[in-house]
């Protein structure tokens, strides 16, 4: 596990975000599947002046970057597999949206994830599902972004963020006993455990380090809010509040859906980015919703 799986002590908030997931760069991509390297090159060495549409993650950091003060330092890093070159665009639109991100790491093809414990990042959104998955084992927290920007349905100015439980925010212990035995072996497990607090899951300091930053603000016209969006029902709920409770860690809003989908409930809540581990869940919320796919836990185990 990495050493930065504790939240940071200086306090700072460090996000490591691809280019892919900062900027619609579907059209250079499929020039880049379809002709090769020095064909992407030239289109974007061509194009460099051409601002680059909002991506997905496009809204979360540009709210994150608006929260960034002295007293809640908040970085905001590019990772790109790009080379500097043909980084340029992406830079040049960095500067046209005014967005205070000064670092950057420009890998010409190779692994971004290889640079997070340097950077101390505490999350990682990506469009590259192999980095993604390498910063997970690595005990980051990270997810490849899936769904279409102009989808989204957000608070105008409120950063929101909401979390699945079970292998985003806890351990997929639990989900372990439904995938194996099923609904029944589940539910009595959850019962018996109801005050037993769950372990950590990947998620888990990057929600402490988003509420260190709430606390800073009076709890009324808060500029984050965050939510829990889960499949448990009750009475599977108690060991989830009875986490929280230990944890030290306060969540806004909760819904225990008992497997209702979700896309509907997150698009009322207006989320900035959902992250969730099952793609069935991930589907749903991106009809409505930026949302990030965090592929860990026994659901994306291959069978």
């Amino acid at each position: 596990m990495a050493d930065n799986v504790d939240v940071n002590a200086d306090g700072k908030l460090v996000v490591a975000i691809s280019s892919r997931a900062l900027f619609d760069l579907d059209e250079a991509h499929k020039i880049f599947k379809k002709n090769g390297v020095d064909a992407y090159a030239k289109h974007q060495q061509e194009n460099e002046d051409v601002v680059l549409k909002p991506g997905v993650g496009f809204t979360l950091v540009k709210k994150l970057l608006s929260l960034n003060s002295p007293e809640n330092p908040i970085d905001v890093i590019l990772l790109s597999r790009n080379s500097a070159d043909t980084g340029l665009r992406i830079f040049n639109s960095i500067e046209h949206y005014d967005l205070n991100i000064e670092r950057a790491a420009f890998t010409r093809g190779e692994p971004t994830h290889t640079v997070l414990d340097a950077f101390k990042a505490d999350l990682f959104l990506s469009s590259h599902y192999e980095d993604v998955q390498k910063a997970l084992e690595s005990g980051f927290a990270a997810a490849s972004i899936v769904g279409a920007s102009s989808k989204k349905t957000t608070h105008e100015t409120q950063l929101r963020i909401a979390f699945d439980g079970d292998a985003v925010l806890f351990s997929d212990d639990a989900e372990k006993i439904y995938q194996e035995q099923g609904i029944d072996a589940f539910a009595e497990n959850e019962k018996k455990s109801a005050n037993i607090a769950l372990k950590s899951g990947p998620f888990k300091c990057f929600l402490q380090s988003l509420q260190n930053i709430q606390s800073s603000f009076p709890e009324k016209d808060n500029p984050i809010r965050t939510a829990l969006i889960t499949a448990r029902g009750a009475p599977s709920h108690k060991r989830v509040i009875h986490t929280m409770r230990v944890w030290g860690i306060r969540i806004d809003e909760s819904f225990f859906l008992g497997g209702l989908d979700k896309g509907l409930f997150l698009k009322e809540f207006a989320a900035d980015i959902f992250f969730d581990d099952q793609h069935k869940h991930c589907q749903s919320a991106a009809q409505y919703v930026s949302t990030g796919h965090v592929p860990n836990g026994v659901t994306n185990k291959v069978k």
